[in-house]
């Protein structure tokens, strides 16, 4: 109920912003509506795809993100005008992903230097950031996939919804979600093939 409530909310501001000239006040007014479901989208993204950030030396927590998220939000709706609460969401998972490509990038970058003050170790597979090549290859291909199934890969396999609750959100059929989560898993399974071992039970949505 309170998701329905959001949404219908979330809808309510963006066609306000449509009809208004100065953006940021409604804009604010939007993303502290919304604040509780980008709060989850931002654990989930962090905890489940950049745990490594969790730890030292960064610590990072779903609250610090989702402050950057929203500082990001507020600069990119200065321009963008989502239509609808999809567009928004979407918007929204994009400067998530964004934003912690960019920390797991500066972490690497740190790394080097850390390295020359601490005795020397055996060099690991993983980044610092706890993001392989591999995983690099499999978020850009994810990336890469057309709107409407990155979108409906991106609420079922990366936030772990339902197809159904992913249905409400994009506002189509529960099949609509099925038929686009296939294609997603079809393309990035074509694309990252070389990524599998020969029984092929590896997710790509597990980098």
């Amino acid at each position: 109920m309170d998701e329905e409530h959001t949404t219908i909310a979330v809808q309510r501001y963006l066609d306000e912003l449509a009809e208004c000239s100065s953006a940021e006040p409604v804009v604010r007014v939007l993303l502290d509506r919304a604040v509780h479901r980008l709060h989850q989208l931002c654990a989930s993204q962090l905890y489940r795809r950049y745990p490594r950030l969790t730890r030292p030396p960064l610590n990072l927590i779903a609250e610090e993100l989702l402050s950057s998220v929203v500082e990001r939000l507020l600069k990119a709706m200065r321009e963008a005008r989502p239509a609808t609460t999809r567009q928004f969401f979407a918007l929204a998972c994009q400067h998530m992903r964004w934003e912690l490509n960019d920390m797991a990038r500066r972490l690497d970058e740190q790394a080097p230097v850390a390295e020359l003050q601490d005795e020397p170790a055996a060099p690991s597979v993983d980044s610092v950031s706890g993001l392989t090549v591999d995983a690099r290859r499999i978020l850009d291909a994810i990336e890469e996939l057309p709107e409407d199934d990155r979108e409906a890969f991106d609420l079922v396999r990366i936030q772990g919804m339902s197809q159904a609750e992913a249905a409400k959100v994009l506002g189509v059929s529960a099949m609509t979600v099925n038929r686009r989560l296939h294609r997603a898993l079809q393309r990035l399974t074509a694309s990252l093939a070389d990524l599998y071992p020969v029984d092929g039970e590896t997710d790509p949505a597990d980098p």
